[in-house]
C-alpha cells in the first residue's frame, strides 16, 4: 500500500485523497516510523511558505490533506475535478464511529483537561465502539526532556494505534515531525480544532459557509481580534498565488 499522491498548492505538497483514502493507508503503517497526516487550509499553507521549518513538517508528512475549502478548489481546478475535502473533525469522527472495522486503539494529545473529559463523553455517545486507551493535555509551555521521554513513553505503553493531535497549528505539525522516530508503527494526525469542535467547546460554521468557502469569515466573526492579522494578510495573497499558479498551468497543458 502506497500513501496518495500530492500536488504542488502555492509551492505545498497536498495529497490528493478521500477520507476513505486516509483511513485505508493508516492500515498499512511503516514498522520503522510513526505515519504523519497533516490537515492542511490555507492558513497552514501560507505559513509554511514563510517558515522553512513548518514546510519541511508538512512536506514530510504521509498525507497532508485539503483539510480547507480553497485548498480543495485549488486540487479541483488543476488535479482531480472531483477532488473532496478532507475535513480534520469529520475525519475524526469517521474514524472513531469506524472503529469496529479498523480496529484501531485510539489516543488523544492536546487541548486542556476540560475539553480532553468532554471530547471522551462525546466519543462514548457518538462511538461506543472506540477503543481509546489514553489521553494527555500537555502543559501551555514547552515540556523539559524527561517530561517529554515520560509523554511519550505513555503513548508508547498505552498500545495506541492512533494518536490524534490537538495542539493547534504549527505546533502540532512540528511537535509530530520531531518525534516520529520515536513512535514507531503509530500514525500521529495533527487536526488542529477538532478536539473542541467534536467536544462542542466551539462552534464550527454552519455547512453551507463550509461549502462556499466561508469557514474563515466565520472564525473571523468569533475571535475578531486574534484573527484579523491572519485572514487580511493571507486569503488575498494566497487567491493571488493560487491564480498564477492555475494560470502558469493552463498555459503548459496548452502548449504540450
Amino acid at each position: 500500500m502506497t500513501f496518495p499522491d500530492k500536488a504542488s498548492v502555492v509551492g505545498i505538497p497536498i495529497s490528493v485523497t478521500s477520507y476513505d483514502g486516509v483511513l485505508d493507508a493508516l492500515s498499512y503503517r511503516p514498522e520503522d516510523r510513526a505515519t504523519i497526516v497533516a490537515v492542511c487550509n490555507v492558513h497552514s499553507v501560507m505559513s509554511a511558505r514563510r517558515d522553512e521549518a513548518l514546510a519541511g513538517a508538512i512536506r514530510s508528512a504521509e498525507i497532508a490533506t485539503p483539510d480547507g475549502v480553497p485548498i480543495v478548489w485549488a486540487l479541483r481546478a488543476m488535479v482531480r475535478k472531483d477532488q473532496e475535502r478532507v475535513y480534520g473533525p469529520e475525519l475524526m469522527r469517521r474514524a472513531l464511529v469506524d472503529s469496529e472495522r479498523l480496529g484501531w486503539a485510539h489516543y488523544l494529545y492536546g487541548s486542556t483537561p476540560e475539553t480532553l473529559q468532554q471530547l471522551q463523553e462525546v466519543i462514548a455517545d457518538i462511538a461506543p465502539s472506540a477503543n481509546l486507551v489514553g489521553s494527555f493535555s500537555p502543559p501551555f509551555r514547552p515540556m523539559d526532556a524527561a517530561e517529554t521521554a515520560a509523554s511519550l513513553e505513555a503513548i508508547r505503553s498505552s498500545g495506541a494505534d492512533v494518536v490524534w493531535v490537538g495542539l493547534g497549528m504549527p505546533k502540532q505539525e512540528l511537535w509530530m515531525d520531531s518525534i516520529r522516530d520515536e513512535l514507531p508503527g503509530v500514525a500521529l494526525l495533527g487536526v488542529g480544532a477538532a478536539f473542541d469542535f467534536l467536544a462542542g467547546t466551539k462552534k464550527q460554521a454552519p455547512a453551507w459557509m463550509q461549502r462556499a468557502g466561508l469557514e474563515w469569515l466565520f472564525r473571523l466573526i468569533q475571535e475578531p481580534r486574534r484573527l484579523w492579522r491572519r485572514y487580511v494578510w493571507n486569503n488575498p495573497a494566497y487567491a493571488f498565488l493560487l491564480a498564477v499558479q492555475i494560470v502558469r498551468s493552463r498555459l503548459r497543458r496548452s502548449s504540450s
